[in-house]
């Protein structure tokens, strides 16, 4: 039996209806022309004005042939090539298709001197399609951006960006598989001085659409960098309203303090890493106690007012039937998570150069995602409550119209490709923990595009926001809604997401204080937001996504496509060889060696007690077992080992042997092997007009 007020709701709602048939004819007359806002140089777009790249399929694309793009990458590194090249030439790139087949999309390729590739991009066709069609069109073009993006084909083209991702430091406290950083691994510690990090955050807001970014510190371990507490700080001070930290937890588990300085200085959000319920399902991160890491950094940083983002890395067979179990701790604790980024697992860094049988064993698409949270909680109809991650910039645009011209910054706005990102928000009532996805009550396919007529009508503030208002109205089903959830609550959790009538529901900016904190957290509602961003790959790399990227890292030679940085060409390998801080070597005589937990190390916690709920059959349930029974290995050091086996078994060879020597000579007598500054010259000069008039070249 449902409460009365959801029959008066209903009411509401059938009355706005109405009333939209007449409102909607007041957006379509004589629409007003859009204005240009102080953030941009280019007036805001109309929605019919919105460009996409090639969607559905087959479709021809440009990507990367796997080993053309290493060759080239190594021999930019090791000095043999300029990599200036990168800007004029097309350099490892092949055409790929994009096609159907045995119920599967695929990404097809064949390189002219290395042959066949192909690789898996969706277990559902269906649900491709519908995130391609749901796609509202790309965001106003990159300007004013001639130094910052200047990378050739690689360069980022649209949008204004959403989070910027800083590498403080390639210096990390634990040693695990998968790394897309291949962290403590490389020979030489790259690690951003004061004046670089000021630099990169500086140059960031000369950009244009100016962007209301967050900004986003990595590594390695960010918390490991001497800078990271007064890089935060210096983001709030220049305007940033989202600082965050991209974690492994274990400095914010250990000190409570710590947590308490950095929510101080001004971050307000960690993403976590986290990879299953138990230590069991985290094992193969090889630290003994990682997952009482994780609940102690929770409870640290929740305790000093800074936010939770679990970040889980998914790979099949090690560990995808988690995602069931991971949802449910969040469900348990709303008011400790409030957003779940799953990240199917990306072969790059420690893992690039996986065998075939791993890669085929382990490949996770954003389709096994939306599958198996259904199939593990019954929560989400893949086709009904997820969509593509961009179309929330139809609503970023309405706060941008809404906040007018004098807007110093542009509304956040995701506008990435479909296939990169995808999500389902679900509403929690936090006393009952009861859980219903929005897309169940709001009508997804009907809300954006009433807003994007709004938009087009450009009709002001006053009446932007009422059409809002009626067009919530009129798509809420108040009987499949949470059984306490109001149509009130519905209009506040916009107001307070958007900023539309200015009403203080706990400030973030930079004067935000714990308060602030606790003001926002009383909510009795969380916006349970469940992610899938799945990076690319050598496999599955597309450059109209590249192009589009919204999550770009900022370095020392400008912004770069987040797949771009960590994949591609590999812009991370040279730019980080290319501003080196010292060899390993000289590092650790001249500033000793950081602690690493590693070998099954246990991280020391003065307490492992916390106020989490946990479900005790998901903590001691053993680690997957998939691909044990298939005699496949899971990361690449066990692959390693395993090759490390059978060449023993076989006879050694010349190179094999130098191979021996050079290790025997870095390691035993320490003998640091020469590494080459590159000069990577003609980064700043204008960036090409036109990059498909570029000449592909192999490696």
């Amino acid at each position: 039996m449902h409460a009365p007020i959801k029959y008066v709701e209903k009411g509401l709602s059938l009355a706005a209806n109405g009333l939209w048939s007449v409102a909607q004819l007041a957006y379509r007359i004589k629409q007003n022309a859009s204005f240009t806002p102080k953030w941009s140089e280019q007036p805001l777009l109309k929605s019919y004005e919105k460009t996409k790249p090639a969607l559905g399929w087959p479709r021809e694309t440009d990507s990367l042939c796997p080993i053309c793009t290493r060759e080239a990458r190594k021999a930019i590194t090791d000095g043999t090539q300029d990599v200036s090249i990168l800007l004029t030439k097309k350099v490892g790139e092949i055409k790929a298709t994009i096609l159907e087949r045995d119920g599967k999309i695929l990404m097809v390729k064949d390189c002219p001197q290395h042959g066949h590739f192909e690789d898996v991009l969706s277990t559902d066709p269906a649900f491709y399609r519908h995130l391609e069609e749901s796609f509202p069109g790309r965001d106003i073009r990159a300007h004013n951006d001639a130094t910052l993006h200047n990378h050739g084909s690689s360069t980022v083209l649209h949008g204004r960006g959403a989070v910027l991702t800083v590498d403080l430091t390639n210096r990390c406290n634990m040693m695990c598989d998968p790394c897309f950083t291949d962290a403590n691994q490389v020979g030489f510690v790259h690690e951003l001085p004061w004046e670089d990090i000021k630099t990169i955050l500086d140059n960031a807001i000369t950009l244009k659409p100016k962007r209301q970014m967050s900004v986003q510190f990595s590594g390695g371990e960010p918390t490991l960098s001497p800078y990271f507490l007064d890089a935060v700080r210096y983001c709030k001070q220049v305007g940033y309203n989202s600082v965050q930290a991209a974690t492994n937890g274990i400095e914010f588990a250990k000190s409570p303090e710590f947590c308490r300085e950095a929510a101080a200085a001004g971050l307000r959000y960690v993403y976590l890493q986290f990879d299953g319920i138990g230590n069991a399902p985290n094992s193969h991160r090889h630290v003994g106690n990682l997952f009482d890491v994780k609940l102690r950094a929770i409870e640290n940083l929740h305790a000093a007012g800074v936010d939770i983002v679990l970040v889980i890395t998914l790979i099949n067979g090690v560990n995808n039937e988690q995602v069931g179990r991971i949802i449910e701790f969040a469900l348990d604790n709303p008011k400790k998570i409030s957003f779940l980024s799953f990240q199917p697992v990306s072969f790059t860094g420690r893992d690039e150069e996986v065998s075939d049988e791993r890669r085929a064993a382990q490949r996770y698409t954003l389709a096994n995602l939306a599958h198996d949270v259904k199939n593990q909680t019954g929560i989400g109809e893949p086709l009904r409550d997820w969509f593509p991650i961009s179309l929330m910039g139809t609503f970023s645009d309405w706060a941008d119209l809404i906040h007018g011209p004098a807007g110093e910054w542009g509304a956040l706005s995701c506008s990435c490709h479909p296939n990169c990102g995808t999500g389902m928000a679900v509403m929690v009532d936090k006393e009952t923990r009861e859980a219903v996805p929005i897309t169940a009550f709001l009508n997804a396919e009907q809300l954006p595009k009433d807003i994007a007529l709004i938009n087009d009508a450009a009709r002001g503030r006053f009446l932007s926001v009422v059409g809002m208002a009626i067009s919530l109205m009129r798509n809420y089903d108040p009987f499949a809604a949470p059984a306490h959830f109001k149509l009130s609550d519905l209009l506040k959790k916009f107001d307070k997401t958007f900023n539309a009538t200015g009403k203080n529901y706990g400030q973030v900016t930079g004067d935000t204080r714990l308060q602030d904190v606790e003001k926002r957290r009383a909510d009795r509602w969380n916006f349970l937001f469940i992610a899938g961003m799945w990076f690319q790959d050598l496999f599955t790399y597309d450059f109209r996504r590249t192009e589009m990227c919204i999550i770009p890292y900022g370095t020392q030679e400008g912004e770069i496509s987040f797949c771009a940085y960590n994949t591609g060409i590999g812009w991370r390998q040279i730019i980080e060889k290319m501003h080196m801080t010292a060899t390993l070597t000289k590092w650790y005589d001249e500033r000793g060696r950081h602690q690493i937990y590693a070998g099954n190390k246990n991280v020391p916690l003065e307490s492992v007690q916390h106020s989490l709920i946990l479900n005790p059959d998901a903590v001691a349930a053993a680690a997957q077992t998939d691909l044990d029974e298939a005699g496949i290995a899971k990361t690449a050091r066990d692959e390693k080992l395993a090759a490390r086996a059978k060449a023993k078994s076989e006879p050694k060879d010349a190179a094999y042997d130098a191979k021996m020597e050079q290790l025997y000579r870095q390691h035993i007598l320490m003998e640091q092997p020469s590494t080459p500054l590159i000069q990577i010259k003609g980064l700043k000069t204008s960036k090409t007009e036109d990059t498909e008039k570029q000449t592909p070249v192999s490696a």
